[in-house]
């Protein structure tokens, strides 16, 4: 009986042994991870993104900030290109308006419209190439100052050729077809645009006109190239002045009428034709001009 007992205790005890052991397949292989989780692996390891590109921006801060000095830039650009100027006087500039235009058909126009009457058109077309003749200082000058050699020659020239064969600027023979010296366009306020210097502001002086604070520098400059200027007494100049400006309306009476009456408010449209008129000149920067046909009052 002991002998049998001692077989069956062995069975038994190898049995449970067995029962309890870890399969031998799965402890010889490597451990294999689950598909989803070496799927996971696989994707994430391919499309890894760098936490900040070089071709973005680090914040989206700095993004804005940029992305608006861009569009500062652009509209600044936008407003010059267009010729658009700031109007902080705008009440003062209004009332100078109305001054200049009832000025000008109270005073000015009857004026003009009576010294048109009994002086020919020949004739002041003349007194016009006369004081055109006087003010070659400025166009002469202000070429030089803009390095526009040419221009100053061919005012030069002009001057030469008006003044002795000219009956002193009242002909324009430098403008005939053999001669063909055209007469330069140049000031002291476009000088300083050429510079770089903007227009500022709009200003409506009384009596001169359209203005801005580069252009009012300007004409200060201008009349001290003025030969008419430095004549004694003071009001001599002054009535000179006064006479070109009376002689210049008779040749265009009906231009500020019509730029008036095809304006729905006369007082813009007259600003932006200055400023357009000006930045005009500025871009030019020397060359011909064509007759200062601006529709506005000469200054």
């Amino acid at each position: 009986m002991k002998a049998l007992s001692l077989p069956v205790l062995l069975f038994v005890f190898f049995v449970a042994g067995c029962a309890h052991s870890p399969d031998p397949v799965a402890s010889l292989a490597p451990p294999v991870a689950p598909p989803q989780a070496r799927q996971v692996m696989v994707v994430s390891d391919s499309v890894q993104i760098p936490p900040n590109p070089p071709e973005m921006p680090v914040t989206s801060e700095t993004k804005n900030v940029d992305d608006y000095g861009d569009i500062e830039v652009l509209e600044k650009v936008s407003e010059e290109a267009k010729g658009e100027i700031a109007d902080p006087l705008e009440p003062f500039n209004r009332a100078m308006y109305h001054f200049n235009d009832k000025l000008y058909f109270w005073v000015l126009k009857p004026v003009a419209q009576g010294y048109r009457t009994v002086v020919p058109e020949a004739a002041r077309v003349g007194v016009s190439n006369f004081f055109a003749n006087l003010a070659f200082p400025i166009r002469f000058v202000n070429c030089l100052l803009q390095a526009n050699f040419e221009g100053a020659a061919a005012e030069l020239g002009r001057f030469t050729v008006n003044t002795l064969w000219g009956i002193g600027g009242i002909l324009d023979p430098a403008s005939s077809k053999d001669i063909n010296l055209s007469k330069q366009d140049g000031d002291f306020g476009q000088t300083l645009g050429a510079y770089g210097i903007g227009q500022g502001f709009y200003i409506n002086w009384p009596i001169f006109g359209p203005s801005s604070p580069r252009d009012t520098v300007g004409l200060v400059g201008d009349a001290f190239l003025t030969p008419s200027n430095y004549l004694s007494p003071w009001y001599a100049g002054a009535g000179i002045w006064v006479y070109d400006r009376v002689n210049d309306t008779s040749l265009k009476i009906g231009d500020y009428e019509s730029l008036k009456e095809a304006a729905i408010d006369p007082y813009v449209a007259i600003r932006d034709a200055y400023v357009q008129y000006r930045l005009k000149k500025v871009n030019r920067k020397g060359g011909e001009t064509p007759a200062e046909d601006s529709g506005l009052p000469k200054k």
